[in-house]
């Protein structure tokens, strides 16, 4: 995931401009009227002092203190740190007021520096308490905002984890398939058969839509079904009728979609571990339907005594983990073997 630090930047300064000239404004509102003129004007002056050091107060304690100290779970330092910034805080707020501020206004005679610095009371009552309310309030926004932001990470986080695992399945179910289909092409061109052209052809069909479907998200099943019919044609220029029985019925809505090559794995799996095993008859069934609820797939294959369709196997494992990272839990996935016959079938949500 990129990070865009100029959107948190850009999103913290509006913010923070909004934030600030929204409790300003709210204060002075709020003494407008009670005052005469002068007094007006003396208290706004005053206002405004103290905001200049809530602005900056409240920012040290978030981003110094919080960020370094508590985030870390260093509480005590922290506890430590926040008691000694908010009474140097206040300490320099009241000297900006005494020597910066109240000679352009009042002649008064100015409070000592060890006056400052000593009576407690006064810093907590006229400064302290007044910095403490408005950074528990800024404090409190920029959590929820922080924990916003990093929900939305996370979320983006574990999306482009999906796609990544996607891409690595589709990957490992690739090459596996191409490299079964190359050994048939091989086997066809040692005999000098006629039948190597139309192979090549078949194949060139597949990987077409292996190289600009396969890095897709989702595929019509109409799409899949295609390559199924060119795969089954490959394969059966290997096999006698003797050797191969195939049967499909199709009857699925037609605006179905499913993740590209699901149904080409289980069918040449099919080939693999039937036809591929046994010198004896393999018969294979394909059956795509729908309702309203499912997409329902079903493949069965006959195996040898010796034939181990493991349940468990890597191929299986990858496409259900795929099936999970596309559907979450909203699938279907079951696996069985009954004498000699293997079964898979997928229930996938049907597009309507």
């Amino acid at each position: 995931m990129k990070f865009r630090p100029e959107h948190y930047l850009k999103q913290t300064v509006y913010f923070q401009l909004f934030f600030w000239t929204a409790l300003f404004l709210f204060g002075a509102v709020r003494n407008y009227g009670e005052y005469d003129g002068n007094m007006s004007a003396t208290i706004l002056i005053y206002n405004f002092c103290h905001w200049i050091f809530q602005i900056a107060g409240a920012n040290f304690i978030y981003y110094v203190l919080i960020r370094n100290f508590f985030d870390r779970k260093k509480y005590v330092i922290f506890s430590l740190a926040l008691i000694l910034s908010l009474y140097l805080i206040s300490v320099m707020n009241r000297i900006f007021i005494v020597y910066g501020a109240e000679p352009f206004f009042i002649d008064e005679p100015q409070d000592s520096f060890y006056s400052i610095f000593t009576d407690i009371r006064y810093l907590l009552t006229h400064y302290t308490f007044s910095l403490i309310s408005a950074a528990f309030i800024f404090i409190s926004v920029m959590f929820v905002i922080r924990y916003r932001d990093e929900k939305e990470n996370t979320t983006q986080l574990l999306k482009e984890k999906a796609e990544l695992e996607l891409k690595s399945l589709k990957s490992q179910l690739n090459p596996h398939f191409l490299f079964n289909t190359l050994n048939n092409i091989y086997a066809l061109s040692l005999s000098h058969s006629e039948k190597t052209s139309e192979s090549i052809s078949r194949l060139s069909d597949i990987l077409d839509y292996i190289l600009y479907k396969g890095p897709t998200n989702e595929v019509p099943v109409s799409e899949e079904l295609t390559v199924i019919d060119h795969y089954v044609a490959l394969e059966s220029l290997r096999y006698s009728k003797e050797r191969l029985k195939i049967s499909k019925e199709i009857r699925f809505n037609s605006g179905a979609t499913i993740p590209p090559l699901l149904y080409l794995t289980l069918v040449e799996n099919a080939f693999k571990h039937g036809a591929g095993k046994s010198m004896d008859q393999t018969e294979i069934k394909i059956d795509v339907s729908s309702d309203e609820t499912y997409l329902i797939f079903n493949i069965e294959n006959t195996c040898g005594n010796d034939e181990n369709n493991d349940p468990e196997g890597i191929g299986l494992k990858n496409i259900e983990k795929q099936l999970r990272l596309h559907y979450q839990d909203h699938f279907v996935f079951n696996v069985s073997r009954e004498n000699h016959t293997f079964k898979v079938e997928i229930k996938t949500p049907a597009a309507l």
